[in-house]
Parts: C-alpha cells; structure tokens; sequence
C-alpha cells in the first residue's frame, strides 16, 4: 500500500540545524523582503551591517530550518512528483536570532484519504540547542495527488478552517513576485524540480514550473507582518494556512486580511485574476 498508515504517531530521532545570518537574509529576499524599496523599507530583513539597523528574521523563517528536523519519518511509497504542498503552520515563541542553532523532532500527526490524493501531516517542535528554549514549531500538510481511494483515515482530527468573511477586508496589501523568485527562493534549500525545470513540471501536469506553496506563504507572511504587526517580529504568534492553487513566478499576490477577534484574524491570498492561492487563514498576532 502506497502510505504507510502504521506510521501515524512515528517521531524522528532529534536532529540539529543551524543557521547564520546570510540564511536569513536569503530567505528574505527569496520571499520579495526589500523589492519594493531596496534601500529603505525591510532593510533590516534584508541586510546585517547597515548603520542603526539591527538584522531582524521574518517569522516564517521557520519553515526553511525548523521543518522535518530529525529527517522526515516514512509515510509513504510513492511518486514524489505527485506532492504538493497542502497545508503550513507556523508557532513562533518570540524574535528569531539572525544565528543559531536548534534541535527538532518531528512527528507524523495523520494520514488522510481525501479521495482524490492522500493528506499526510506532519509536525516539528524545535528547541534552541544553547538554551533548551522553545523556539517555533511547524505543522506541514504534503498532499500526494492520485493517491486517495483507500477508504481509511488516521490520526489527529484535521482543524475547521474558516471562511472568509463577505465583507470588504479591513487590510489588504499587494506584492508583485519576480519571474525568476522560484529559481531565487531555491537557493534558500528547495531544490525539488517542480518549481524550475519546464521538463518535470510537464510531467507533473503543469504547464511550466510553479512558484514553491512556502514561497507564496512567505510572502503572505510578509503582509501579516506589517499590516498588522507593525512590522515588529514580538508581536508576530502564528499562521496557518491551506494552499488551494499554484502560482506562477511573476504573479501577482494580494493579501486580504479581517480582524475577527483582539489578536487574531482571518487571512486570504488571491492573485491578479482574483485566484484564490491560499485560504482559510488564520493569524494570531499582538496588537
């Protein structure tokens, strides 16, 4: 059988990553940290020596050095072209230091038939090596397409997304992404073929590559940030996220954002031809 449903509540031996401060700011610039105003705005995301500004790390950092730490459990036996990205979610437990290292476990929560593919669920929970910290903690959704159909499910139940709601957003914030983020945002560790060879795209059922679903959530993050935030790292607790349909490297991403509660609200991702790329959002953050 293709996924391995025995492997629900597997947890991987720790696992160490560590990570200095030009990791960081690849990973700012690969999600269009600075684009806009290379010399002004988010210069403390994107440089580590500019005159009174202290390198900061965006809160979605994360999901490039805290995900599947300890190597990645076996859930499954399958064509890995079939996988996209289904679901993200990211805690984190204060400003992330621009160096450092942290050791992580990670976690199969479930496997799920979804009929039309498998959603297989996994979680990472990492700790700063130096201090015994809790650092963030990330929650990946991979959906493999074609194989569903096994008529049993296990694990954690799957949380209720919310809607959006019908009325006009309270905050909205658009970014142009690059024709070349994909092979830019690669740098930062996603290697996977999908998002930069024409060739495996096609074979995959695209008709080019496609941006990476943690690229666009970067970006998504970025909005969060400073739309609600003040672009301040403490205030920024958590996001969670489904990602419903691709991207293509040059799109064009509006966040729309309601305030729904103090410290909590409900995000959408759509692009230029009012897509929805990434729905039933939820942030926590501090006002």
């Amino acid at each position: 059988m293709p996924m391995n449903l025995d492997s629900v509540g597997s947890v991987s031996k720790p696992g160490e990553r560590s990570w200095e401060h030009q990791d960081a700011l690849l990973y700012a610039l690969g999600v269009g940290a600075g684009q806009v105003d290379p010399t002004g705005f988010e210069l403390e995301f994107t440089t580590e020596n500019s005159q009174d500004v202290k390198q900061q790390v965006l809160p979605t950092f994360p999901v490039i050095v805290g995900m599947g730490g300890g190597g990645m459990p076996s859930f499954g036996d399958f064509n890995w072209a079939m996988l996209v990205h289904g679901e993200q979610k990211v805690e984190v437990y204060g400003p992330i230091p621009a160096e450092g290292t942290i050791v992580s476990t990670t976690r199969v929560v479930g496997i799920y038939d979804k009929g039309s593919g498998a959603l297989a669920v996994m979680e990472t929970e990492s700790s700063y090596k130096d201090s015994g910290q809790p650092a963030f903690k990330t929650r990946f959704g991979a959906f493999i397409r074609g194989e569903g159909g096994f008529g049993e499910s296990r694990g954690d139940e799957l949380p209720t997304r919310p809607k959006a709601p019908e009325r006009k957003a309270d905050h909205e914030v658009t970014y142009e992404t690059r024709t070349d983020q994909a092979l830019l945002y690669r740098l930062s560790g996603d290697r996977n073929p999908l998002h930069s060879d024409p060739s495996f795209a096609k074979l995959a059922g695209f008709p080019k590559p496609i941006l990476h679903g943690l690229c666009t959530y970067g970006f998504t993050g970025r909005a969060l940030l400073h739309a609600l935030c003040g672009s301040d790292p403490a205030k920024f607790k958590g996001m969670d996220a489904r990602f419903s349909k691709p991207v293509y490297p040059g799109d064009t991403l509006t966040v729309k954002m309601w305030t729904e509660a103090d410290g909590q609200a409900i995000f959408q991702t759509v692009t230029q031809e009012g897509t929805v790329v990434i729905d039933g959002g939820i942030f926590d953050y501090t006002p």
